[in-house]
């Protein structure tokens, strides 16, 4: 029986181990597939407090990591594939090493920003490629970029990016925008933004530069072919929480965020944290915000439990 289980190791899941491994609690972290985390597609974060000169996102994420197992927590490659309520604690399947049962369980399995599916686009991921515009807009900063997207997402990072670039091109499948009326009015009226309406993504241009270039716009209802000059492409088309394994037991919203005041689901022993949660902010800094209220909120369940 573990102490307490952390399934994820990005901002959040780091954070919950170094607090819960500072409290003796020895915990055991899944890393998940992709440890570290979304920033790690990230190249340099430079909004994360203490490193004016910003930092590498993977080495950021080393560090976090370094500082966890420096107080104890242990680390295990592997991923949450399904959770249950026992008599005893949570049960917590896992895709390598089985079934595990553990008093708490923090949930810090992130969100993935849903993708247009190109090849252009995998390629310059981290490259002018990004899903994050407060993250990463300030690279591109005096410069034309593109955000794909038609809802209060697109519209907020297209307001954000008109005050620090030349030009923002808005490229959206639809005559109209899905985004609440006060956030597309905002957009129309802004004259450093300008739409390509009923128009999709062919490709973005740089591939062979290793850098964005441009993007490739058809037209849905003429047919029409154009390119667009940008250095940088926002793709804002939502998010996927990573919840698949979720069973029924924990309650999620509409778009499957888990439900949760201050860290707590709706399962005793089960605790939340980052964007698996957050719909808005997804941020690595209240990301690490939350996992530090996850774990000191496990910390006092498990003391309540094995009292």
């Amino acid at each position: 029986m573990e102490k307490i289980i952390i399934a994820g190791s990005g901002p959040a899941g780091l954070t919950a181990a170094i607090y819960a491994a500072r409290s003796g609690l020895e915990p055991l972290v899944l890393e998940g597939m992709q440890p570290g985390g979304q920033l790690t597609q990230t190249e340099v974060v430079e909004n994360f407090p203490g490193f004016p000169d910003g930092i590498d996102a993977n080495e950021l994420m080393a560090r976090m990591k370094r500082q966890a197992e420096r107080f104890g927590a242990r680390f295990q490659m592997d991923e949450m594939t399904g959770v249950a309520r026992t008599e005893t604690g949570v049960a917590v399947d896992c895709m390598v090493g089985g079934r595990v049962e553990t008093v708490a369980l923090i949930v810090a399995t992130g969100a993935t920003a849903r993708k247009l599916g190109l090849e252009s686009e995998a390629k310059l991921t981290g490259r002018g490629v990004s899903g994050c515009a407060v993250c990463d807009g300030a690279f591109y900063k005096g410069k034309a970029v593109a955000v794909i997207g038609g809802g209060d997402t697109a519209m907020g990072d297209a307001l954000y990016l008109a005050r620090i670039c030349t030009e923002v091109t808005v490229v959206h499948r639809r005559d109209e925008f899905r985004a609440s009326k006060v956030m597309a009015d905002r957009v129309l009226a802004n004259p450093k933004i300008k739409v390509a309406w009923n128009s999709v993504v062919e490709e973005i241009l740089g591939v062979e530069q290793r850098a964005v270039r441009g993007i490739r716009l058809r037209n849905k209802i003429t047919g029409e072919i154009s390119d667009v000059a940008v250095s940088g492409v926002f793709v804002a088309i939502g998010h996927a929480p990573s919840t698949a394994w979720a069973n029924g037991l924990l309650d999620l919203d509409e778009e499957g965020y888990i439900k949760s005041a201050n860290a707590l689901t709706n399962v005793p022993g089960i605790f939340v944290a980052g964007d698996v949660q957050d719909r808005i902010n997804k941020q690595a800094v209240t990301a690490a915000a939350s996992g530090c209220a996850a774990a000191l909120a496990a910390e006092r369940y498990v003391d309540t439990v094995m009292e």
